[in-house]
């Protein structure tokens, strides 16, 4: 265990970062899946307006290091490309 009085304040700091980062993690993935499931009912009028929302999110998720930045590309490639099939169709 720490002992120092820095080391044990780096300590508290860490868990609540921890807790904030779990947390923007979990949001972000919810997000990720009811777009996803809108677009599997096939409903591309709901799934135009989430999108903006979710890029946001996907956007600032890896600004705050909870996901890399290609990651965020990779995510937001994908829903795209399956929103214009979607639209297609």
């Amino acid at each position: 265990m720490a002992n120092t009085v820095s080391s044990l304040k780096r300590v508290r700091t860490t868990e609540r970062r921890t807790e904030v980062n779990q947390m923007r993690k979990t949001r972000l993935r919810h997000t990720i899946r009811a777009l996803r499931r809108l677009m599997d009912k096939k409903d591309v009028k709901g799934a135009e307006a989430q999108i903006p929302s979710t890029y946001s999110l996907i956007d600032r998720a890896a600004k705050w290091g909870i996901i890399k930045k290609n990651t965020a590309s990779r995510y937001k490639s994908r829903v795209t490309k399956r929103l214009k099939v979607l639209q297609a169709a």
